[in-house]
């Protein structure tokens, strides 16, 4: 497919999720980003440039590079793992990106404990959006869930 293609069948896809949830906060990726990067490497304005909500037709999106929520990070990560994130910013820490690992490690000091959650990818390494990645190792298919007010962290991987 072509960019107009896949941008089509996005939003298509994406309208599912939309209907299920007409509101929520998503966490920008670095592939979201693309267009933005590349429109500035040619020095093209990003007032020329769409918002995510618009031109994905979800308008009760709100799109953010980081969401905190009792205590807890969630980015998309990117330069490092949620391990390195948690104890560079001393804060717990929930992060994708890094799509062939999935773990949750805690750290403790005198006065604190944090902790770093990897959650793998949610999309089969069979499908076209992971195309682009078919020679490299097999993701790892699962979900991070913090619970107890952002004090239990838990990594659920799908079966093999």
């Amino acid at each position: 497919m072509g960019g107009a293609d896949e941008l089509e069948f996005a939003i298509e896809r994406i309208s599912r999720w939309y209907k299920a949830f007409p509101v929520a906060t998503v966490i920008i990726g670095n592939h979201d980003r693309m267009v933005m990067r590349k429109a500035q490497t040619s020095a093209i304005p990003s007032k020329w440039i769409k918002s995510y909500k618009e031109v994905l037709e979800v308008p009760g999106w709100n799109f953010v590079e980081r969401y905190v929520k009792d205590n807890v990070q969630y980015i998309h990560g990117e330069g490092g793992t949620a391990r390195t994130k948690c104890r560079a910013d001393m804060m717990n820490t929930v992060q994708g990106h890094l799509h062939t690992q999935a773990y949750c490690e805690s750290y403790v000091g005198q006065n604190f404990r944090v902790f770093g959650m990897q959650v793998g990818c949610g999309i089969n390494h069979e499908s076209y959006a992971m195309a682009y990645a078919k020679y490299g190792r097999k993701p790892i298919i699962g979900v991070g869930v913090v619970a107890n007010n952002g004090k239990l962290p838990i990594n659920l991987l799908m079966e093999l």
